[in-house]
């Protein structure tokens, strides 16, 4: 079921870094010249990951995922990066973890890095992982 996510698994022990911070040292900062602002150059790890979810998104509309949002909140959890990064997502269902990995996504819209933070700090992999679990228990039913 969530193979499209979880197949990343693999990736987050080849990879050395998540992205990185782009800093523009070189422009002056006139109006001839601005400063570009900080942004995240994120790796081919992040990048699959940001795609496959909304590839996940698009074709489990059973999901609504689009309120995630609220998702989030029927699970006791807020979309608030140090709450979904500290959640125990053991007992969470697909629903909750992929609305999680959607939030944090999202996340990075409004707060350049967010979604960098949940890789580095391990939740991404920690969601993945409980996705794979999930998955686990569902072949287990049907052997």
């Amino acid at each position: 079921m969530y193979e499209s996510l979880t197949r990343y698994l693999p990736e987050f022990d080849k990879v050395e870094g998540y992205g990185e911070w782009v800093i523009d040292h070189e422009s002056k900062g006139t109006m001839d010249d601005p400063i570009q602002m900080p942004y995240v150059d994120y790796g081919p790890l992040v990048m699959g990951v940001y795609d496959a979810i909304y590839t996940f998104e698009e074709g489990h509309l059973e999901y609504g995922l689009n309120r995630y949002n609220d998702i989030l909140e029927r699970n006791g959890l807020k979309w608030d990066g140090r709450m979904m990064s500290e959640a125990d997502v053991s007992q969470l269902d697909g629903q909750a973890v992929t609305a999680l990995i959607l939030g944090a996504v999202r996340a990075d819209r409004f707060c350049e890095g967010a979604l960098l933070g949940f890789f580095e700090d391990g939740s991404m992999r920690r969601w993945l992982e409980r996705l794979a679990d999930l998955d686990h228990q569902m072949e287990d039913r049907h052997a």
